[in-house]
């Protein structure tokens, strides 16, 4: 408690003397940087991937094979503006809302083959 007081009487005297750059330095600079990282860590790819989400789910056609946010994976049938139904089983179909559907499944497609350099 009694450093406070000298402290204060030491920024005093400092801003006194033309210490303004000293102010600069010590809190504009640092939150600068900090925004900056959090602009480039934080804000910046969830913003991409919000954008690449939204082309996913505009892009949807009838025929493709989904995943929603509950886990469930099934084929597009119809189409709408706001809801999709998808069959999820044979005979078996659900109406979900747009922005509930999480990816594209790859899961009933089987994977390319692999083509060596070599040959």
């Amino acid at each position: 408690m009694f450093f406070e007081g000298v402290a204060l009487a030491q920024q005093a005297a400092n801003q006194a003397q033309g210490g303004g750059q000293e102010v600069l330095f010590t809190t504009v600079i640092p939150l600068a940087l900090l925004f900056g990282i959090f602009y480039f860590l934080i804000i910046r790819p969830q913003t991409k991937k919000a954008a690449e989400h939204a082309r996913m789910v505009a892009g949807l056609k009838r025929n493709d094979e989904i995943v929603t946010n509950g886990g469930l994976i099934g084929r597009v049938t119809e189409l709408g503006d706001r809801v999709v139904t998808v069959e999820i089983a044979p005979n078996v179909r659900v109406r979900i809302d747009r922005s509930q559907i999480a990816a594209l499944s790859s899961y009933g497609k089987t994977p390319a083959p692999k083509k060596d350099k070599g040959e």
